[in-house]
């Protein structure tokens, strides 16, 4: 079934893109950006058109799957509730709206199918690129059509990139304790949809996430994964859709992460 979704599924984000997406690129009046309960949380009207295009897709593609798109959570937190009971599409509509408000880079389009909280299959486009990073459980990861393992990046320290922001200021000021001389610490995108992948190519070795939302993570630690590097909560235990604690740990090789995990957290 997994291999059947890939085509149109892709497909459909690519329509998005370029429908609707990169048209708002560099394009939006100050009308059609707006905060949500946090402040620092953007939405913009490529965000909610991309959401309301995806779903009546991915409906259409999968109709036994709910939808658990990001700003429909916004609108309805209940939906979030069910997040990890059955078959579901997860949809990150614009991830980095920030990034994709203040008209840079990097921004994409994240889908992800969940059963029962288990990841089965994750997408990831740059809109702007075209690059498609892709994963099925079991099957490995690929970018666009070449299968990709992720690698170390080889320096003297470990490349990390460290999303403190929503982590209080006693987290903060814990975890750039413990990093200090152990890694080299490196400017976070602001988005997960380009994380991750820098996690694959050998860019950074190590990323922490305080905030674990399923739009934002699913797909990138199914790609992670099934590329050989390793991402899980904290206390090494799997990341699963609908587990609403704090915390998750990426890295490019399982010896990275667990060196990380000891430096950082034990």
């Amino acid at each position: 079934m997994m291999l059947d979704l890939h085509a149109p599924v892709v497909a459909l984000m690519r329509d998005v893109a370029r429908d609707i997406v990169m048209p708002r690129y560099q394009n939006l009046t100050s009308s059609e950006i707006s905060a949500k309960a946090d402040a620092d949380d953007l939405v913009t009207i490529a965000d909610k058109e991309s959401e309301i295009r995806l779903a009546e897709g991915l409906a259409a593609i999968l109709p036994e799957a709910g939808i658990i798109g990001e700003e429909a959570c916004a609108a309805d937190p209940s939906i979030l509730d069910r997040a990890g009971d059955g078959l579901n599409w997860i949809i990150d509509p614009i991830d980095g709206t920030g990034n994709f408000a203040a008209g840079r880079p990097p921004f994409g389009i994240m889908i992800a199918l969940a059963d029962a909280g288990t990841t089965l299959a994750g997408w990831i486009l740059d809109p702007i690129s075209g690059r498609l990073c892709h994963a099925m459980l079991g099957g490995g990861s690929h970018i666009d059509d070449e299968r990709v393992e992720a690698r170390e990046s080889g320096g003297d320290l470990p490349i990390a990139a460290l999303a403190v922001y929503f982590m209080s200021a006693e987290e903060r000021a814990d975890i750039t304790r413990r990093s200090q001389d152990r890694f080299a610490l490196v400017d976070i995108p602001r988005c997960a949809a380009e994380q991750y992948p820098r996690l694959v190519l050998g860019q950074n070795d190590v990323s922490v996430f305080a905030r674990t939302l399923p739009w934002d993570h699913a797909p990138g630690t199914l790609f992670l994964n099934e590329a050989g590097g390793c991402c899980q909560r904290l206390d090494g235990t799997p990341y699963v859709v609908g587990d609403t604690r704090r915390g998750l740990l990426g890295a490019s090789s399982p010896r990275l992460w667990d060196r990380a995990a000891e430096l950082l957290f034990r």
